[in-house]
């Protein structure tokens, strides 16, 4: 077994130093959680509308249990306007009465008022 020597571009035929430490990045010590920088990343490209949406169709699925989820085709955010798509007239019909009480169980999931109405289809 033969070893060839390496060849090195600079003039002297030596091999490339490291950088230095002024040229090397300088390494914060400050620690930020996941969710911490997530929060920040959607508030600064303004995204919080588009998760809002995301949130209220997961909110329902969860609050309403497997039963309505199976019979709902669509659910949108729209200016404060919940407008759930339901396949059962029936159920539209139940769901309802309760109108208040299901916009008051959805704001207290968010946090915030971000529902005031709530639209049956």
């Amino acid at each position: 077994m033969t070893i060839k020597k390496r060849k090195y571009n600079n003039s002297q035929g030596q091999m490339p130093q490291a950088k230095s430490k002024k040229n090397m990045a300088k390494r914060e010590n400050d620690s930020f959680s996941v969710k911490d920088l997530m929060q920040s990343f959607i508030n600064e490209n303004n995204l919080s509308k588009g998760m809002q949406k995301i949130k209220a169709e997961e909110i329902w699925n969860q609050m309403m249990g497997p039963g309505v989820a199976n019979h709902t085709s669509g659910v949108k955010l729209q200016n404060k306007t919940l407008i759930i798509q339901l396949t059962s007239s029936v159920l539209r019909e139940e769901l309802s009465y309760g109108k208040e009480k299901i916009i008051k169980m959805i704001n207290e999931e968010f946090g915030d008022e971000i529902i005031s109405k709530l639209l049956l289809i």
